[in-house]
């Protein structure tokens, strides 16, 4: 694996910034990847590893430096949950039958490890500088906690599975990887078929200027 700095350095350049969140979302991904035994994985381990993200923050853009992981291969899952946490599992080696495959480790941020941050460094009174120095010397311990996971991951949630597209019934779009609903015999999309649960609201055509 990279070394820390340069990991950091990826991170920065990805994220268009270095703050106290890149460093711990660096250390956070190389100590999931060392619980797993993971060396290489954006090289020789690549297919191995997907990895669960709890928070769209800073630190995400650096575990998915460090891991490989990202949305388009489907190996970064994304989980709204607000948490500085992120699950790391292992799919195995399909050249090495005897790798142990579904081993997950959750890793979490501890909230003490602000307090430990000041206590490092009182007479910084940047709070994002402060952090900076301290994520980067504190042992693991003092800023994570560990927890050995099961991960159940469906065969349609898997890098690479193919599945037909779709049609909705209602608008026509296109629909992959199994997220249709069935209602009434006809196969709709998840925003056909609860339209109060989409993220966006249509506007009427009639109240859009004709220019648009």
């Amino acid at each position: 694996m990279q070394t820390f700095d340069e990991l950091l350095r990826e991170a920065e350049i990805a994220h268009g910034h270095l703050c106290a969140g890149q460093v711990l979302g660096v250390r956070m991904a190389m100590l999931g990847c060392r619980r797993l035994g993971i060396d290489d994985p954006k090289g020789a381990d690549r297919k191995r590893l997907v990895t669960f993200v709890e928070i769209d923050r800073c630190a995400t853009d650096a575990i998915g430096v460090v891991t490989g992981c990202r949305l388009g291969k489907r190996a970064l899952k994304f989980r709204d949950w607000g948490k500085m946490a992120a699950t790391f599992l292992d799919l195995g080696d399909p050249q090495n039958p005897d790798l142990e495959t579904g081993k997950a480790i959750r890793i979490a941020a501890l909230e003490s490890s602000k307090q430990r941050a000041r206590e490092l460094y009182p007479h910084i009174e940047n709070k994002n500088q402060q952090q900076m120095l301290a994520y980067r010397e504190l042992p693991d311990e003092d800023l994570f906690s560990e927890q050995w996971v099961q991960v159940p991951l469906q065969p349609r949630e898997m890098p690479g599975y193919k599945s037909a597209r779709i049609a909705c019934a209602v608008c026509g779009e296109g629909i992959n990887y199994d997220r249709q609903v069935e209602i009434n015999g006809e196969i709709i999309c998840q925003g056909c078929a609860d339209p109060e649960a989409r993220y966006y609201r249509p506007i009427p055509s009639s109240t859009q200027s004709p220019n648009k």
